[in-house]
């Protein structure tokens, strides 16, 4: 499949975060919110008032990644919102398969995501109730942090799980990805990568998201 950059607000500018979407309209494919509630991890982002006023002054994509506790009650409640991706935690979910096809038939795409510690085997069984498996590369919760090089077999092993089932499932990334990381990544068998400061931290966002394209279109 061809190559998804997805922009972070984390790392954009809370105070203009619709002028901060703007700024990446037309190149990114997605707009990647992370909601967080202080529990499952420890800081505190935005919510689904925001992810919904977001929704009404961008025409990209917005993919939600859930880093809450109790993502069954809420995840259905993005993807009734608008959202075309929402991502819940493996960690975090006590009724992953009810959840991850009520997002779907809200008529989002379903994504799990899973930390650094946790191993991707005991959840090959999920492949089909899911759109897309979130490899976390960075431990969840901020912004900025170096990416885990460990992280790289697991992304081949992840790979390896979806060409063995054989279903559209996209595979991403989210920590640390950069100019410096995203060929290995992308070589690892990832196709959709979460970028924050990479992007935002950048003079020109729309510009550091072509060049990171061109970087996975190259190798």
């Amino acid at each position: 499949m061809a190559v998804q950059i997805s922009p972070s607000i984390l790392s954009a500018d809370f105070a203009r975060l619709a002028d901060e979407a703007a700024r990446v309209e037309g190149v990114a494919d997605w707009l990647h919110v992370d909601v967080m509630d202080y529990h499952f991890v420890p800081n505190l982002t935005l919510g689904l008032p925001v992810v919904e006023a977001l929704l009404k002054t961008t025409s990209t994509p917005i993919d939600c990644h859930l880093m809450i506790d109790d993502p069954d009650r809420w995840a259905p409640g993005y993807a009734e919102a608008g959202a075309a991706s929402v991502t819940i935690h493996a960690e975090a979910a006590k009724a992953a398969v009810r959840t991850l096809r009520a997002i779907r038939a809200a008529g989002a795409r379903s994504g799990l995501a899973i930390n650094p510690a946790t191993p991707v085997d005991p959840y090959e069984d999920l492949l089909p109730e899911i759109d897309m498996l979130l490899v976390m590369t960075v431990e969840p919760g901020f912004g900025g942090q170096s990416f885990l090089d460990i992280m790289l077999p697991k992304i081949v092993k992840a790979r390896g799980l979806i060409d063995k089932f054989g279903g559209e499932v996209w595979l991403q990334v989210d920590g640390g990805v950069s100019a410096e990381t995203i060929e290995r990544c992308a070589d690892a068998g990832a196709d959709v990568f979460v970028a924050g400061n990479a992007v935002y931290g950048a003079q020109d966002p729309a510009q550091a998201v072509r060049d990171l394209r061109a970087l996975v279109d190259k190798g």
